[in-house]
């Protein structure tokens, strides 16, 4: 029988384990593992070489001797001893140098790595050396293997199997909570927890917070006379308020923040609030009552800042967000004027600016870090209010982009047209809020 022959040849050549012999031999039947399939090619070859010795053909003594030093097997060896044959001692694997009787001592410290997290799924991944992989591979090239599977996938599904029955936990390929890195020939252990995602909306209700951490931008975040050592240039914000009781809640490492866009650190950010999702690296703890984790930021950055609804979220809801940085927006704004305007002048404004398109080139106080291209957007409606001789108040819905301040002042021109250049007046902007961002339905 070829299949029993070429394991035979495998024996001849090296001391071969019996998973890694089965492994050669892996896609053929069903219901086997890889060691109780190698048991039982050495079975076979060790019943057949039993027949040829009784028969007294030397071969058949030659190969018992062959399965009992390089196959280790015991029955063979048993055989001849009987037989009152001797035979030589066994030898350790030349594939895999005897580590599949490691693997209970690997599971077990797998176990005790997982105590420290939460988690519902588990993916198992197997980190080889080179050399053991080169060799493997120049094996199945010389006997030609063409049913085998790699040692990788047959120590991730052994390890994976007992991790599962003593942990009651799923294996999961594609998106798993945490996964177990094992390193079979050190007998490291690594545990990579995924990200865990919360979203929600939140609310920023002072101005002179930013969204985001700002780096000092003399020192870089070191430290430095100009930032009184903090090494950023505000002492607080949304991410950092939002990320400080969610790091204690799931003991991870960092966070990463994600925004439907950002308002700018002087305007607030009213209304339903501006959708977020905060990615937590490396988590420990996973289920988290999210209702009192809202009290708990909401009380900690009462008046400041305020989070709603939220839930759980996955790394695909994070690229749909980003999608969503275009957003509708409505804007209120107040805006002071160098001269007193008229009311013509503001229902002129509030006709020329509604169903309009802005040809926005990229404002001069963001230049810095924004390519300078003309961007165009769109205005759904602009209605303006007087509120004194030389100030007015306008509320605007427009396309997520639209640098708001540079429509009512121009830019220098680099905004077109603006309140400035249809009133023929200088006009600044003042307070801004962000009353609304419209996303739209996924």
């Amino acid at each position: 029988m070829e299949l029993l022959k070429k394991a035979q040849e495998m024996l001849e050549a090296h001391p071969i384990c019996d998973h890694c012999l089965g492994r050669q031999f892996a896609l053929l039947g069903y219901g086997l593992d890889d060691q109780k399939r190698g048991e039982t090619l050495k079975l076979l070859l060790t019943m057949k070489n039993h027949q040829l010795a009784l028969s007294g053909k030397k071969v058949g003594f030659s190969n018992l001797r062959i399965l009992a030093a390089n196959g280790a097997f015991e029955m063979a060896a048993e055989i001849l001893r009987n037989m009152r044959k001797r035979h030589r001692k066994t030898k350790e694997c030349f594939l895999c140098q005897g580590l599949f009787k490691s693997v209970d001592t690997l599971v077990e410290n797998a176990l005790e790595t997982l105590q420290a997290y939460e988690y519902t799924t588990f993916l198992v991944g197997i980190e080889l050396p080179t050399t053991v992989e080169e060799r493997e591979d120049e094996f199945k090239a010389r006997f030609e293997v063409g049913y085998g599977e790699s040692m990788r996938n047959e120590f991730s599904r052994d390890i994976g199997k007992k991790i599962a029955v003593a942990t009651k936990k799923l294996a999961e390929y594609k998106k798993p909570d945490v996964v177990v890195l094992v390193r079979p020939f050190t007998g490291e252990i690594i545990l990579q927890s995924n990200p865990l995602y919360i979203r929600g909306a939140y609310k920023k209700l002072v101005r002179d917070i930013p969204q985001s951490k700002w780096f000092c931008r003399r020192c870089r975040g070191e430290g430095c006379p100009k930032c009184n050592g903090t090494g950023k240039m505000y002492s607080e914000s949304v991410e950092e308020i939002i990320a400080g009781p969610l790091l204690e809640k799931t003991g991870g490492d960092d966070v990463a923040f994600h925004a439907a866009g950002r308002e700018d650190v002087d305007a607030r950010m009213l209304g339903t609030g501006r959708p977020f999702i905060m990615e937590v690296k490396r988590p420990r703890r996973r289920f988290i009552d999210l209702q009192g984790l809202t009290e708990v930021i909401n009380e900690q950055a009462r008046g400041k800042v305020e989070v709603l609804n939220l839930r759980s979220a996955s790394k695909g809801d994070v690229r749909q967000l980003k999608k969503a940085e275009g957003s509708t927006k409505v804007y209120k704004v107040f805006i002071d004027f160098d001269r007193a305007v008229s009311d013509e002048e503001l229902e002129a404004v509030t006709k020329k600016l509604s169903k309009a398109v802005i040809h926005q080139q990229t404002p001069l106080r963001v230049l810095h870090r924004r390519a300078d291209l003309v961007r165009e957007r769109y205005i759904y409606e602009a209605h303006l209010k007087r509120l004194a001789p030389n100030r007015a108040e306008m509320k605007i819905r427009c396309q997520g982009g639209l640098y708001i301040k540079e429509l009512v002042s121009g830019d220098e021109g680099r905004t077109v047209p603006s309140i400035a250049s249809i009133i023929n007046a200088e006009a600044k902007p003042l307070e801004l809020d962000v009353l609304r961002v419209i996303m739209e339905e996924s």
